[in-house]
This record gives structure tokens, sequence and C-alpha cells, in this order.
């Protein structure tokens, strides 16, 4: 009775052991303290700074998505990873055109 509150039956495949939650929040402070570091005392001209920061910022969404959701290419998370795609498809078409429409706008408006 006592081992079957313990009995998982293969449902932790999923989930990750201390050792990765460990290296995925060491990578997450080293992805924050770097780009922190940069705008903090700047050294580098901004715009470097500013791609720098989106690049780490990127790995950074790489690593939780990795270590903390555990997103990987098996094949029980096939359906997890297309509907992320797919959602991070959606906001970028969302986000992208209304700014081009925006701009678009904003330009017609100006020149007349």
């Amino acid at each position: 009775m006592a081992n079957a509150a313990h009995s998982h039956d293969g449902h932790d495949a999923g989930h990750g052991s201390v050792k990765s939650y460990a290296i995925g929040f060491i990578l997450s402070v080293i992805l924050t303290v770097i780009p922190f570091g940069l705008v903090m005392y700047p050294s580098l001209p901004k715009a470097m700074t500013l791609w720098i920061v989106l690049a780490f910022a990127v790995s950074q969404v790489l690593v939780h998505l990795v270590y903390f959701l555990h997103l990987d290419r098996s094949a029980a998370q096939r359906n997890n990873v297309i509907a992320f795609v797919f959602a991070a498809l959606v906001i970028v078409l969302l986000v992208g055109l209304s700014l081009w429409i925006m701009f678009s706008i904003h330009s017609n408006m100006m020149a007349h």
C-alpha cells in the first residue's frame, strides 16, 4: 500500500532531473548576467549591444524550452513542438504585419 503512492508507471518520463534543472538554472543566470553587464557598463556600440542582448534572449528562450518545459525532438513531444512553432509563427506574423501596416500608414500620412 505504501508503494502505491510512489508508483509512477512511467508518467514521469518527461520530467527532468535535479541535474537538468540545475544546468538550466545556471545557463539562465549566465544568459541574464552577461547582457545585464553589457547594458549597465556600456563598452560596445549601442547597435551591437542590442543585437547581443537579442541573441542572448533567444538563446535563453531555447534554454527554458529545453530544460524547464522539456520540449525536445522526441516522438512524445512532437505535437507540443508543432503547436509551439505554430503559435510562434502566428505571433511573429501578427506583430510583424501590424508593424508593417502601421509604418506604411505613417509613411503615407506624412507624405500628404
